[in-house]
């Protein structure tokens, strides 16, 4: 564990009030976590399909304003729901209100109820990946023309998925950090494609930071195995109600790890 170890904590904005959710994001900084985010959804994932949730960016544009140290950011913002123009100036605001905290998640996109109820084209697998392949070039071209610039600039991209063809490849070619899942040899592995992906378009792979999404499971079991795997920053998942023994028992042993 030579490598400096990050972690953050995703707060789940399903089954939860907005009062609710403020101060677990209070909470959650103030219990020293390195970064805090959300999700980019318009129903909630598991429990009750048609109960309470907020949607990502208004929501994380609260959180800027409510936290003054971690950085923030959608795990991940579906490319599907917004123009990729329109998403890069949405992501120099959230900057801009962060003081230069924001990290742009990016991923396909995956769940169909969201495009169906909201008018959105669902498509497949390999359309949604092309539209991601297209988006990127935007959306780094618009970063650069931004006025304000962003106060951190360019903004750092993190995408998320495991898809070994294409993309780990876009991952490879236009992000800063990487989120996979577990378990940890399945991490371990896509890791390595995505190695490999930066050694065929000749980009240093130590450019690229490697991430995990982890739930409660792996606390504190797979920490260690996720590290010695090449993880050097863990997303921890969280709804409501807010398990902050759970995020202290991750502070700790990232402090431990130091």
């Amino acid at each position: 564990m030579a490598k400096k170890l990050l972690i953050g904590v995703q707060l789940h904005p399903q089954h939860t009030t907005y009062e609710s959710f403020a101060s677990a994001v209070r909470r959650v900084e103030a219990l020293g976590v390195d970064s805090l985010w959300n999700w980019d959804h318009f129903f909630p994932l598991y429990g009750d399909a048609n109960g309470e949730h907020f949607e990502a960016w208004t929501m994380l544009t609260a959180m800027a304003a409510l936290t003054n140290r971690v950085e923030l950011g959608c795990l991940v913002s579906c490319n599907s729901y917004r123009n990729p123009a329109l998403l890069t100036h949405m992501a120099k605001t959230v900057d801009h209100i962060s003081n230069g905290r924001l990290i742009l998640g990016l991923g396909a996109g995956w769940f169909e109820r969201d495009y169906d109820e909201f008018g959105y084209t669902f498509g497949t697998a390999g359309s949604r990946l092309r539209d991601l392949g297209e988006a990127l070039p935007i959306i780094k071209k618009r970063m650069a023309m931004e006025v304000p610039a962003p106060i951190r600039n360019p903004i750092p991209i993190l995408i998320g998925g495991g898809g070994e063809k294409v993309t780990l490849r876009l991952t490879a070619q236009f992000a800063d950090l990487w989120n996979g899942f577990g378990p940890p040899e399945k991490w371990q592995h896509k890791n390595d494609v995505l190695t490999n992906w930066c050694t065929t378009i000749g980009r240093d792979p130590a450019a690229i930071q490697r991430t995990v999404s982890i739930d409660k499971k792996d606390v504190p079991g797979n920490l260690d195995a996720f590290a010695e795997a090449g993880a050097t920053y863990f997303i921890l998942g969280l709804g409501e109600p807010w398990d902050y023994d759970l995020v202290e028992k991750l502070v700790n042993w990232r402090d431990a790890a130091i």
